[in-house]
């Protein structure tokens, strides 16, 4: 795939260079491959030095023996949706959920999100939901360009198979638009997430408030809807996604033949396979695997779904996402530092792993000439409490 995402981007968060220089000094680097104690310098927005050593030099913040981390890279995050919808039926404003939303990604150690919008609608039944991506991606693009985000927003558009409008949705987007992932959602009842219609229906029944017979109709419709339209959709969201330049992910992966599917459709990452099976089998075909950060923190999947930690412990993870608690980002990556006893290894699942994986070459490692998007974090066993976020070397919490 060739990425537009690289080290030419525009907002202050993003593309605007800072004049100044900054200076994190004794402190715990975490680089790619060690933990050293030293200082970070920052020229224009760069790194530009690492140096070994406890010196504190004039004008330097002093870490105090804090880690230092790259900024964390959030692929999959329903937090946008959280604040756009913050009861059921509650529509918030969209400039103000989009400006808390991003404050609260800032705070939290997330330098980089991919905001995931839903392609795909249903006009029919009471469980139908209308399309909206557009025009929210419109606002977020319009806020991002009048510099109104501390850190930097692509897209990430959730495509899901089993809808109505899925095509129509998607070719409204072009390679303007900073769709940097788009995901294969399919939640036709009977398979992946939802192979359980019990758990499906405690899912929508509850959130819809259908009845027993309303309920048996929504699942009829989605069985037809994907009869229907399922092939179709799949191979076309697979091309438009190609004309955006977007890495392309799969979504609950349950199978071998998943996965090699996957595979076929060019799919670069997958996001929360179901199984141990499905997540070997990423491992075999060079697809990298993403758990969510709830999953770690909990000890397991509140779906009833593979542990993320039985993954770690079979080094069958490469990336988490924090899903639906941003502050669960980090409080991950240290849980699963403890688990492989390797720090910089941890670290990566939360910037490098997922940078690449997005076709992002300008973050995610505290390497000289990339980005100075920096986190320090102070470690009070079992939280790591964080005491300064900056992007581009600009401090944004």
């Amino acid at each position: 795939m060739n990425s537009p995402f690289v080290a030419n981007d525009v907002t202050r968060a993003d593309d605007s260079l800072v004049s100044s220089t900054l200076c994190l000094a004794n402190a715990q680097l975490v680089l790619p491959d060690q933990v050293l104690h030293g200082r970070v310098t920052v020229v224009d927005g760069v790194i530009a030095d690492i140096a070994e050593g406890d010196a504190v030099p004039c004008g330097a913040e002093d870490c105090r023996g804090n880690f230092v981390i790259p900024g964390m890279v959030e692929l999959h995050t329903d937090n946008l949706e959280r604040h756009m919808e913050p009861r059921p039926e509650v529509d918030w404003p969209h400039l103000p959920a989009l400006v808390a939303h991003d404050a609260e990604l800032a705070s939290t150690g997330i330098t980089t999100v991919f905001d995931a919008l839903r392609v795909g609608s249903i006009h029919s039944g009471k469980a139908g939901y209308l399309p909206y991506a557009r025009n929210l991606a419109n606002e977020l693009l319009a806020a991002r360009e009048q510099d109104l985000f501390k850190i930097s927003h692509f897209l990430h558009l959730r495509a899901e198979i089993c809808s109505e409008t899925l095509l129509e949705e998607m070719a409204d987007f072009g390679p303007d638009d900073r769709v940097g992932i788009v995901s294969l959602m399919d939640h036709t009842p009977g398979q992946r997430q939802f192979r359980e219609i019990k758990a499906l229906k405690a899912y929508v029944a509850k959130k819809r408030g259908m009845n027993d017979e309303e309920f048996d109709a929504h699942v009829q419709n989605l069985l037809g809807l994907q009869a229907r339209n399922g092939a179709r959709h799949e191979a076309g969201a697979v091309t438009e996604a190609n004309r955006y330049g977007a890495a392309i992910a799969s979504h609950d992966d349950t199978t071998e033949d998943h996965v090699k599917k996957s595979k076929t459709n060019g799919v670069k990452f997958a996001e929360f396979p179901t199984t141990l099976e499905a997540a070997q089998a990423c491992r075999d075909n060079g697809i990298g695997v993403m758990m969510g950060a709830p999953n770690i923190v909990r000890g397991g999947s509140h779906s009833g779904n593979v542990s993320a930690r039985e993954l770690a412990h079979a080094n069958l993870l490469d990336m988490i996402s924090s899903d639906y608690i941003p502050a669960a980002l980090v409080l991950s990556a240290f849980q699963l530092a403890d688990i492989w006893n390797d720090i910089p290894k941890a670290i990566a699942c939360v910037s490098a792993n997922p940078a690449a994986a997005a076709g992002l070459t300008d973050r995610g490692a505290l390497k000289v000439g990339l980005r100075a998007d920096l986190v320090r974090i102070q470690r009070h066993n079992p939280v790591p409490l964080i005491r300064g976020v900056w992007c581009k070397g600009d401090r944004v919490a």
